[in-house]
């Protein structure tokens, strides 16, 4: 992969956080987030690195945890990083944005989708950019999908963690711009075992569809509980459907489960292709949440494609946050094209028309629609 960099004399490394949950519950995806970076960072440092200064990685493990998190966030930015990649949990993140606002130390987030974390600041002023989709966009794009499949009779479980508030409140907007409305709403925490008393209590309101907005395991607990009940009706949601937690925890009641997806792991294209093969060789494996993986392997290059508009090596935390709001070349990125993907009043990179449904389907994640399977050719840009 050709990169805009002439190789100058090694100098002191560059420094890039890393924090996200490396153990712990969802430790799922955190992993997966950590070995996308790491990937993007060895094919960098193959290349020269910034101007022959290799990139180094300061790794901090939140274990999902907020007061972890938080306290990450502190060492990170006492220790000088350039700028953080991380957080996968939205009350993790939420916890930790003021340290680097405060800071003046840019934050990217690929994985956290909860809608609050790009808008916490006036896009202007903020040091808060995201590679992931953020709820605001995935609500509507599967309700959209549930309506084009006529299950309209929505029942909706979400968690009582960050993630699910902001996720209810998408997902109710959503149903409101449809001139619908959930005809049940389950509340619960983290940790649940048992949810059939919610679950009969929805199919006597008359719910055709399960929407599911939790981050663990509470998302096979839903699914063990329909079958149990023998209720079926499909289960849909955000892109936690697609984690090792639902999959290899509902097992067969996660079969044809439905969920918004940037990437699926499908050599569906040349780059994408390139990334997983690049990954197995890598890690002997492919990636638990591909998702996950590909996000932060993006970020990584997006990062260093920006502190390259960056020539005096002076990253200072508004030389980064500029340089990322005006990234002077396209990357061409395994979920998306990047061209211009931050702006100033813009800190999100994914738009909408970049997401596809995913399927459950023989434990694992493919294309819930053939057009989406043949649109997944091309590899999307930002509308």
């Amino acid at each position: 992969m050709a990169l805009p960099w002439a190789a100058a004399q090694p100098v002191n490394p560059v420094k890039i956080g890393m924090v996200g949950p490396l153990s712990g519950p969802s430790s799922d995806f955190g992993k997966p987030m950590l070995q996308g970076i790491e990937l993007a960072v060895e094919e960098i440092n193959a290349v020269g690195g910034y101007l022959g200064r290799p990139l180094n990685l300061v790794v901090k493990d939140d274990r999902g945890d907020p007061d972890a998190g938080l306290q990450a966030a502190r060492e990170l930015t006492a220790e000088g990083v350039v700028a953080t990649i991380g957080y996968c949990n939205t009350g993790v993140a939420m916890k930790s944005l003021e340290v680097f606002q405060q800071a003046q130390s840019p934050l990217i987030i690929p994985c956290s989708t909860g809608t609050p974390l790009t808008s916490t600041y006036p896009a202007p002023q903020s040091y808060i950019f995201r590679t992931s989709a953020r709820d605001a966009i995935q609500a509507p794009f599967v309700v959209d999908d549930l309506v084009r499949r006529g299950w309209t009779k929505v029942a909706v479980f979400a968690d009582t963690t960050g993630y699910g508030e902001a996720g209810l409140k998408d997902v109710e907007t959503a149903l409101a711009k449809k001139n619908l409305k959930a005809v049940y709403v389950a509340r619960f925490a983290l940790g649940v075992k048992d949810l059939r008393e919610q679950l009969t209590a929805a199919r006597a309101a008359g719910a055709n569809v399960v929407f599911s907005y939790t981050v663990g395991p509470e998302n096979a607990t839903i699914a063990i509980g329909r079958r149990d009940l023998q209720w079926d009706v499909p289960q849909v949601g955000a892109w936690p459907l697609s984690f090792p937690f639902f999959i290899d925890g509902a097992k067969q009641a996660a079969e044809g489960a439905l969920m918004a997806q940037t990437f699926i792991a499908e050599p569906s294209n040349e780059r994408r292709a390139a990334f997983l093969s690049a990954f197995v060789r890598k890690f002997k494996q492919k990636p638990a949440v591909p998702m996950a993986a590909a996000q932060a392997y993006d970020s990584t290059y997006l990062l260093t494609y920006a502190l390259f508009g960056i020539r005096n090596g002076k990253f200072g935390g508004p030389a980064v946050k500029a340089a990322l709001e005006n990234i002077p070349r396209v990357y061409y990125g395994v979920v998306a094209t990047y061209e211009h993907p931050f702006s100033l009043e813009d800190k999100d990179a994914i738009s909408q028309n970049m997401l596809v449904m995913g399927k459950v389907r023989n434990g694992a994640v493919t294309f819930a629609n053939p057009e989406d399977a043949k649109r997944n050719l091309f590899v999307q840009r930002k509308q």
